[in-house]
């Protein structure tokens, strides 16, 4: 097995192309990771999610990392952990534009509410920071 560390626009086209994510978020020194789907643009990551855990969590600690797998071959792999900010987009005018942009990128998908649901509750991930990443 071969492993190398990924060039930042091999990271940024990891995270174009994929959908799903890892979210690890932490509140009170214990560790929490669910999958998402995502979109990425701008070097923001935007999701969508109804009140819970994680909401709480990032409400608590917005400090997150999100972890993206590409898979090339039966045996060959990409992975980007990204680090950054959990921003939450509410339904007020002063982020409305923002909200309508992550709607517009998340809507793109099949299924991009899931596992969502209906409440309409955006967050972003801001400030992506492509860290640690490795190809094998």
């Amino acid at each position: 097995m071969f492993i190398r560390e990924m060039t930042e626009e091999e990271c940024i086209a990891l995270l174009s192309a994929e959908r799903l994510a890892r979210l690890a978020c932490a509140k009170d020194n214990q560790p929490y990771v669910v999958p998402v789907y995502y979109a990425y643009a701008g070097k923001c990551l935007y999701a969508f999610s109804m009140p819970g855990q994680k909401i709480e969590w990032m409400r608590a600690n917005p400090h997150v990392c999100v972890q993206v797998d590409g898979l090339v071959t039966g045996k060959q792999w990409r992975s980007v952990v990204a680090y950054g900010r959990y921003q939450e987009l509410p339904d007020t005018a002063r982020w409305h534009r923002e909200c309508l942009h992550a709607w517009s990128l998340l809507e793109k998908h099949v299924n991009w509410w899931e596992p969502g649901d209906s409440v309409r509750q955006a967050g972003v991930i801001s400030g992506v920071d492509p860290g640690r990443h490795d190809q094998a």
